[in-house]
């Protein structure tokens, strides 16, 4: 018989997966974290906090005094990964129009 759980992927912790995202917006140097949220020269970009069974988090379209917000639900794995993603193709465009 076989079992229909085997390969089940495993339930996604937003605690740790909280940890784990911050930890690497951390590594990328271009970011300074200011409680639960992340700031480049100042300035407010990013903000994730742990809502329930998901990740909620804000990701500004471009740094400025009073940013335009994007929300995104981060409710799985891959969520987290395409929002990392997600991050690093802003940063990048960011150092570019500096």
């Amino acid at each position: 018989m076989a079992d229909d759980d085997f390969f089940a992927l495993p339930a996604f912790k937003p605690d740790e997966a909280l940890l784990t995202l911050k930890r690497n917006l951390r590594d990328t140097r271009a970011l300074t974290e200011r409680g639960a949220s992340f700031e480049i020269k100042g300035l407010p970009v990013l903000q994730c906090a742990v809502e329930g069974p998901t990740i909620v988090a804000k990701l500004v379209r471009s740094p400025s005094r009073s940013p335009q917000w994007d929300s995104f639900k981060l409710a799985s794995s891959p969520d987290v990964r395409k929002f990392q993603d997600e991050v690093k193709k802003r940063l990048a465009r960011w150092a570019q129009d500096e």
